[in-house]
């Protein structure tokens, strides 16, 4: 349950020549001043995570952009602009169609291997990598980074941008060499041009740091985060909400390490940092209360826990909406230490909203949800419900056979979960037929990785799960 915040970003922002933009001879019906001043106000709101603001704002700039002619850049611009915030609302089904659209209209007029395209291309791949669906999300990234490789040559900032989430990709799709491959080249990039973005070094270390902690690369891990939160406080300040992100990484690290203590410290540093730098009601602070309500649940101090996912969930719930997959994150937390509590009741209703949230909001076959159907089960498991609970883990290890493929490790973790259910159930025979299996694909990860483990997957974003 402990989210890993690191930095993989998700669009291009589009300042750059927009003053040329508004100064240009008015050669359309939209109001170019409008325009203008609802964009610039709805994105710093929408980076203040005031997404309600931010929308009305959009949907003006929205209406003045529909005036201008379609070759006009600010019409693809302010499409990238509303569907990234409502990616970052989980409203993955409505932001789809408008990146598709500026996608569409940067192709028929720039031409189908300009920069803004590749820019597009990243954007909508992103958009697939959240939503689960990663065969879509390949193809799109492997031509964006071809597009702007050919302008830009192999070394240029906005091709690191690309490989660190094509790296993303691989990491979330447990190709953990590939991922490796990618984001070390992302990095080595970042080196050469130390001098003009030591903030982006910093992330991509901190980046790379994540995915040696989840191979159990602790060592080499800790020294990455370390340097990562070096340069990010040397850079941006030891104030920024950036280098309170590699203070949650680093505290996350130390409680792998069962170094409770050094974690709980840089936890409630970082939540400091925070709620000085975006707000009390930011969804980075969520993010931050969901790490320590981690940490006190790891140890079984689930009365501390508890109120921490409690102002998790209601600041998620206030500033994303109730139906936000996040807010489904909080309450599947928020259930599992009822579950502990014994509080089966409680923990039932809970774990059914979260599902039914996230089938709502990322489709019945994402990872998401079999995951949440993964926990109901558990819950069914433990009031002796044991027809009800075969039926939902069978659910959850389809969804992740089909989207993760067979020989995953979340697909491992699932079997051995199947097979004490079955065992309970006097079912020895299955059982033992599912604990092979995943054995197989376990021996599998870890040969070559004598030093490693292999962990369910989760998605390398900044908001919590």
């Amino acid at each position: 349950m402990t989210a890993r915040s690191i930095y993989f970003p998700k669009a291009r922002w589009v300042f750059p020549g927009l003053l040329l933009l508004v100064l240009r001879s008015g050669c359309a019906a939209g109001d170019d001043g409008r325009w203008a001043e609802s964009i610039k106000a709805g994105t710093i709101y929408h980076e203040e995570g005031k997404y309600a603001e931010a929308e009305k704002l959009y949907l003006i700039a929205m209406k003045e952009a529909e005036h201008f002619p379609n070759e006009d850049p600010r019409l693809s611009q302010t499409l990238n602009h509303l569907g990234l915030l409502y990616y970052n609302q989980g409203r993955y089904r409505e932001a789809e169609p408008l990146y598709l659209r500026a996608l569409e209209l940067r192709e028929r007029f720039l031409g189908a291997e300009h920069c803004e395209v590749a820019f597009s291309l990243n954007n909508l791949a992103e958009l697939y990598r959240a939503h689960a669906e990663y065969a879509k999300a390949e193809p799109l990234y492997a031509r964006s980074l071809a597009i702007l490789e050919k302008i830009y040559g192999p070394a240029h900032p906005e091709v690191a941008k690309v490989l660190n989430n094509f790296g993303a990709l691989r990491y979330e799709q447990a190709k953990y060499d590939e991922a490796e491959r990618l984001l070390q080249r992302a990095l080595s990039i970042r080196e050469k041009l130390h001098e003009q973005g030591a903030p982006d070094l910093g992330r991509g270390v901190n980046n790379l740091a994540a995915l040696y902690r989840t191979q159990g690369r602790y060592p080499e891990a800790e020294q990455l985060y370390r340097q990562a939160l070096s340069i990010l406080e040397k850079t941006l300040g030891p104030d920024h909400a950036d280098t309170a992100t590699a203070y949650v990484n680093l505290a996350g690290l130390q409680v792998d390490q069962g170094r409770y203590k050094e974690g709980e410290l840089l936890y409630r540093r970082a939540l400091a940092i925070y709620e000085k730098a975006v707000g009390m009601e930011h969804p980075m602070v969520a993010t931050s209360l969901n790490n320590l309500a981690a940490l006190y649940y790891k140890q079984r101090h689930y009365s501390e826990a508890r109120p921490l996912y409690e102002r998790a969930l209601a600041i998620r719930e206030k500033v994303l909406g109730a139906e936000h997959p996040d807010v489904a994150s909080s309450l599947n937390n928020l259930a599992t230490v009822y579950r502990q509590q014994r509080r089966y009741t409680e923990a039932e209703a809970l774990y059914r909203r979260a599902l039914a949230i996230w089938d709502k909001a990322l489709g019945s076959e994402h990872r998401e949800v079999a995951s949440g159907l993964n926990n109901l089960a558990e819950c069914c498991y433990r009031q002796g419900r044991y027809q009800e609970a075969e039926s939902l883990l069978g659910r959850s290890v389809a969804i992740k056979q089909k989207v993760l493929g067979a020989d995953h490790p979340s697909v491992a973790d699932s079997l051995k979960g199947y097979a004490q259910l079955l065992r309970k159930m006097k079912r020895k025979a299955e059982a033992i037929t599912l604990e092979t299996r995943a054995r197989e694909i376990l021996t599998r990860y870890a040969a070559d990785r004598q030093n490693r483990h292999t962990v369910d997957v989760r998605a390398l974003s900044s908001a919590g799960k």
